[in-house]
């Protein structure tokens, strides 16, 4: 399992501001390239079949225009579909509290030579003050780390097991913990305070790895 550490080890993260239609926004950007061509990578990303093998279960008219619904996670609309190499979709948490516009994922996969995809996630959204200040980008930087881990795995045959297991599994523990650092890196690049990258990070890394029971 030390290949899913280095796998974290080997993304790259970037934090920066943003801009949307809902107000002044935060960029969440994360870039990893995948031992697989951009065609396939499109297909684990899209294909309702797929999608639950590595992320959740899926329903929804999934089509351009169309929406989306991830079992017990985020739903939203898909904006643009351009395969295979772009896809942009509205990301809603619950019952919307606001214009939709206020969160928005886009993929971007292009080839990486060899036969490798390289592949760009941007998450812009309108966080609430009180989130960002406690958390900073790890909140939801930890979560897309493990989602797009969970992908690597499906393409190169890995077995990872069930949420269960994983939430006790010590490689997978460790590999939030690092990516809640790496998040915190990313932090530090924008100027932020080492103090206030310390206590973001170890607020994030309480919410994602709390003691099990019985530690």
């Amino acid at each position: 399992m030390k290949d899913l550490i280095d796998e974290i080890d080997a993304a790259h993260r970037a934090v920066r501001d943003g801009k949307l239609p809902a107000g002044d926004a935060h960029v969440v950007a994360l870039s990893r390239t995948y031992p697989a061509p951009v065609e396939e990578v499109w297909d684990a990303l899209t294909d309702a079949e797929r999608i639950p093998r590595w992320f959740l279960p899926i329903s929804g008219d999934l089509r351009l225009g169309g929406t989306y619904q991830l079992e017990g996670n985020a739903g939203g609309e898909i904006r643009v579909c351009e395969p295979p190499e772009r896809l942009l979709v509205t990301w809603v948490m619950g019952e919307p509290a606001g214009p939709e516009d206020a969160s928005i994922v886009e993929v971007r996969l292009e080839p990486a030579g060899d036969g490798s995809t390289h592949l760009r996630l941007d998450h812009t959204a309108v966080v609430p003050p009180e989130m960002w200040d406690q958390f900073g980008p790890g909140a939801v930087g930890v979560g897309w780390d493990l989602t797009l881990l969970g992908m690597w795995a499906h393409l190169t045959g890995l077995a990872l097991g069930s949420p269960e297991q994983l939430d006790k599994d010590p490689t997978i523990r460790t590999c939030m913990t690092k990516s809640s650092q790496a998040w915190g890196a990313a932090l530090a690049e924008t100027g932020a305070s080492p103090d206030d990258v310390a206590a973001k990070v170890t607020a994030t890394t309480a919410f994602y790895v709390p003691p099990l029971d019985g530690a």
